[in-house]
């Protein structure tokens, strides 16, 4: 399949050739779903945590004898019941991570970028550097190619990109090894230059 290049004046340029294999399937919504369902959980922190009575450091011995003393029955000072012991219903650390194996993986990513390919929502261009890492210069370079809330994807890691979109809160900046498909579905575009979008292509093939 023929993709077309977009110029710096937001017209369309050259066309590129597309692997049918990578942007031609079809919109596989329960696996899409799965993916970033699973992405979106790992990225959770379970680390929520109390201390049981067996946890809690000290109360070995018990307070006083069992009998004789007047007062209730006593086994332990680290007893929820007391102040400094433990929880009753401790929360233990939890992981909320999905299997996700690579097929998986992998469809769910051809799937997105096909359905952005026919939603043109995908915004190819020949080069995406700046000169240095000045916001203005990337809020003009957008404006040109009608792209308000974006991902840009680099094939390498670009320190005058990233430094120049931390500010635009609609803009995000990812090299490819770092672009997941939350990521690609969580923005209106996505612009990608053509060495990145080979990669992918070489990736997922």
């Amino acid at each position: 399949m023929e993709f077309k290049l977009t110029n710096d004046n937001g017209s369309s340029g050259k066309a590129i050739k597309l692997s049918e294999q990578v942007f031609g399937q079809a919109f596989n919504e329960p696996l899409i779903h799965q993916v970033v369902t699973a992405y979106m959980a790992a990225a959770r922190r379970g680390t929520r945590a109390h201390l049981s009575r067996a946890e809690v450091s000290g109360g070995g011995h018990k307070p006083w004898k069992q009998k004789g003393q007047g007062r209730a029955r006593a086994g332990s000072s680290r007893s929820p019941l007391w102040r400094g012991g433990g929880k009753t219903f401790a929360a233990e650390t939890v992981s909320y991570e999905q299997k996700v194996n690579r097929k998986m993986h992998q469809g769910a990513m051809r799937s997105i970028l096909s359905e952005l390919v026919r939603q043109e929502r995908l915004v190819v261009v020949e080069d995406l550097r700046l000169d240095a890492p000045k916001t203005k210069q990337l809020v003009a370079k957008l404006k040109e190619f009608g792209l308000d809330n974006v991902l840009i994807v680099t094939e390498q890691p670009d320190n005058n990109l990233h430094l120049s979109a931390r500010n635009l809160i609609n803009v995000d900046v990812r090299p490819l090894a770092k672009t997941d498909p939350v990521s690609l579905v969580s923005h209106e575009k996505v612009l990608m230059s053509v060495g990145a979008l080979k990669k992918i292509e070489e990736l997922l093939a």
